[in-house]
């Protein structure tokens, strides 16, 4: 039989055909649709879209395609930002968009059994028509699946709070590269009987297997929402707003910082007006999620009476309604406007402790104001959790964009982060992941890779270095 890399894409995709049926292999669709995320990293078209409907189907195209050494880029939703999922030459897409069924809520429990291609807005609103609540909330959720926030453990905006993707997976089903199926679909909490394998596979970035069902653990509904847009006159005092709100606001969800000029951008290309009449260098918008509405905001005007007064704040606009919570945050959400409006850029995604955010993002702001003087480079983050977000662009030389990307993740090494607090490392930042990983950690991840797929046929050059 001929190795895959010596057939033509016809020939793969009849023998795919041949084998798995018509009802599962799809001819390729245009590439935008199929094979890129929301970064700008290279893809290639596919040689066929496999799409399964059950368990089953996914470990029949496994066993397949590994048999044969067909190499397969594990496709959700598309959202991601480092192309871990963008099809290269040769592949074929594993999507699991069809595996979109709620199986069960337990509304004693709190539970919910999920297929891997159902959205986060689906779950989002199916916990709610159950009195509960599925906390995990991102910018992308009426696209994202399941599935693939738990391979790249995702985190967004509450995790200050209920934690990341991987504090609520209770149990998973995950298909190994032979077409193995591991269940282990828990429903409880406590379970120390031997390894905690469903670890291995949350925020692998789908290199060790494919997740298809999830257990969810959901939370209370809240039924009292408080939003309120805070001034400052720099970081130092957002620092210290967090440690005051979080002594005296026990429902505090959200802690989210924006630089001035992220705020003037997205303001502008959403043509919003600016919160406040002053322009401020620090802008915070946070959250509170509760159960008693008059109790709620009596806590949070205290809150920002007291941050007043100690003049920690110097301005503070509290919503008065669900529209003026949504405006707010409209100003935290334009993300996917800044991208597209300075494409090519780079949307840098790292972590640092928070004492060291403050030297970190002025170190950064004078070497990229400097170095790269036509571009726009825009902060904002989750600082309740050291998250700190940075889009840099446009940058239409490709040697420029690689220039910038070294930099800053060198800047990060030097103060001790992460070059991936959520986003993953896929492609974009692959030949980077040395800044926060040592030789003996990614030797060790490699091992991973070929003692659980030594074929390399799930998501092959992503993630660790050759």
């Amino acid at each position: 039989m001929q190795a895959p890399s010596s057939r033509s894409h016809l020939e793969l995709f009849e023998l795919l055909m041949r084998e798995l049926g018509e009802h599962m292999v799809k001819a390729p669709k245009p590439l935008h649709e199929t094979s890129k995320d929301w970064s700008d990293a290279p893809s290639s078209p596919p040689v066929a879209i496999l799409e399964p409907r059950s368990s089953e189907e996914v470990s029949q195209v496994l066993a397949f395609c590994n048999r044969l050494q067909i190499p397969l880029a594990i496709q959700g939703g598309m959202t991601g930002l480092v192309g871990g999922a963008n099809s290269m030459p040769g592949e074929a897409v594993l999507s699991l968009a069809k595996l979109n069924r709620i199986e069960h809520i337990d509304t004693t429990a709190g539970t919910a059994l999920i297929q891997a291609g159902v959205t986060l807005e689906q779950l989002q609103n199916a916990a709610e028509e159950h009195d509960w609540f599925f906390p995990l909330d991102l910018g992308a959720r009426g696209s994202c699946q399941l599935g693939g926030n738990a391979a790249t453990n995702a985190g967004g905006n509450r995790v200050i709070r209920y934690g990341m993707m991987r504090n609520a997976i209770l149990g998973l089903e995950v298909i190994l590269a032979d077409g193995t199926r591991l269940e282990r679909l828990d429903t409880v909490i406590k379970n120390n009987a031997g390894f905690d394998l469903k670890q291995l596979f949350i925020g692998s970035e789908g290199q060790l297997g494919v997740i298809t069902q999830l257990v969810i653990q959901l939370q209370p509904r809240p039924s009292a929402r408080c939003t309120a847009l805070c001034a400052l006159d720099g970081l130092t005092k957002s620092t210290q707003l967090l440690k005051l709100l979080k002594g005296v606001l026990p429902e505090l969800s959200a802690f989210e910082v924006m630089w001035s000029d992220y705020v003037h951008e997205s303001a502008r290309l959403q043509g919003l007006a600016l919160p406040f009449q002053a322009q401020y260098p620090i802008y915070v918008l946070i959250e509170t999620l509760g159960h008693d509405l008059s109790l709620s905001v009596s806590a949070v005007e205290n809150a920002l009476q007291q941050a007043l007064l100690d003049e920690v704040i110097l301005d503070a606009v509290l919503a008065q309604s669900e529209q003026q919570a949504q405006k707010l945050w409209s100003y935290r959400e334009g993300v996917s406007e800044l991208l597209t409006a300075l494409k090519p850029c780079a949307a840098f995604d790292v972590s640092v402790s928070l004492p060291k955010m403050q030297a970190l993002v002025l170190d950064l702001q004078e070497e990229l104001t400097n170095r790269f003087k036509e571009q726009h480079h825009l902060f904002f983050g989750h600082l309740g959790d050291g998250n700190l977000h940075l889009i840099s662009g446009p940058y239409p030389d490709p040697e420029d964009l690689h220039a910038l990307e070294e930099l800053t993740y060198q800047r990060i090494a030097a103060y001790g982060g992460s070059i991936s607090a959520e986003h993953g490392i896929g492609v974009v930042k692959r030949e980077f992941l040395h800044h926060s990983k040592s030789k003996e950690e990614i030797d060790l991840m490699a091992q991973l890779k070929k003692l659980l797929d030594p074929k390399s046929i799930l998501n092959p050059q992503r993630v660790i270095p050759s």
